[in-house]
């Protein structure tokens, strides 16, 4: 079989690359992300994947394309039903880029994408069962049971970053209250960097000159940073990340029983500063603990390239 596209959508680019049957890029191409708006934002959206397909094609044999877009996406695998970040709903998406292509096309929820992409490929080869964290502003999950990428009913399984951990809790973009993205994410790391250097407290004063004492300014690459380089307020808070996530990670395992954990996006970049606490407190909060075999908690290994990879293998799929 010819080698496909693997496509990238993310709210200020779109990224592309030819992935062949083993999951190697051979190469890459990427365009600004239109800033036009509704109807005209999702007709030139498909224009610019597109354009790239068009372009791996005057060097590639390419049979299929495969599109990982954060949303919503049908059990058809051809509309983004809901996005967060681009003005989609219930968009055809599939259909506009294939009446342009003409070419196989299949669309993929950007995390289910990334999954399948560490399970063919990276950190859970060899297993059967899987689930990926990719731990950014939200949490995206993406599970592979049986050695099947599981979807769902309607398409839209493994949006772990909204189940409820706290009633009443922090207000998440979803509408509701206390989801488990508003305390184990790069946005909760951020909320609560910025409220202790706002406190005031000495405690804060690494955080405080990273910001320059601008709070808003301060971001969460600053905090894992100053972490890494020992700042003890800032391990703290990292680790509260790592602990919230190994909660979840728990009452998650109760119910799927995977055989790994896979840890990625863009917090993960702390290490073993997140990933220590995650293990800890997973540990001592799975029920039946030392009675069970343990699942194996790994860092990611596609890193920012797993999407491509994932939409591209997974356009070979029926």
């Amino acid at each position: 079989m010819g080698v496909t596209v693997g496509v990238d959508v993310g709210g200020t680019k779109i990224a592309s690359g030819v992935v062949d049957e083993h999951g190697a890029i051979l190469e890459q191409e990427q365009l600004p992300t239109p800033a036009a708006t509704g109807s005209d934002a999702a007709a030139a959206i498909a224009v610019a994947i597109a354009d790239l397909v068009t372009r791996h094609r005057e060097r590639h044999d390419v049979v299929a394309v495969g599109v990982g877009a954060a949303g919503f996406v049908d059990s058809r695998r051809s509309t983004v039903m809901f996005a967060p970040n681009i003005a989609w709903r219930d968009e055809p998406l599939r259909d506009r880029v294939m009446a342009k292509i003409h070419l196989p096309t299949v669309i993929e929820n950007d995390a289910n994408a990334a999954a399948w992409a560490e399970f063919q490929f990276g950190a859970g080869e060899h297993v059967d069962d899987l689930i990926l964290l990719t731990v950014g502003t939200g949490i995206g999950g993406g599970i592979v049971l049986d050695g099947a990428l599981h979807r769902g009913a309607f398409g839209v399984a493994a949006e772990v970053g909204h189940m409820r951990v706290v009633p009443h809790g922090e207000r998440c973009g979803c509408g509701n209250r206390g989801c488990w993205e508003q305390y184990a994410s790069g946005r909760a790391l951020v909320r609560e960097a910025r409220e202790l250097v706002g406190s005031g407290s000495p405690l804060a004063a690494a955080l405080a000159d990273a910001c320059g004492g601008d709070v808003d300014a301060l971001e969460g690459p600053m905090v894992t940073q100053l972490a890494q380089d020992g700042d003890l307020a800032s391990i703290e808070l990292v680790g509260d990340v790592g602990r919230w996530l190994g909660s979840g990670l728990a009452s998650l395992a109760d119910i799927l029983d995977p055989a790994v954990a896979v840890i990625g996006g863009g917090v993960s970049a702390a290490g073993e500063l997140l990933l220590e606490p995650l293990r800890d407190t997973f540990r001592r909060e799975l029920s039946g603990r030392g009675h069970r075999p343990m699942l194996e908690i790994r860092p990611a290994e596609m890193g920012n390239t797993a999407g491509i990879v994932g939409a591209g293998d997974l356009a070979r799929q029926p």
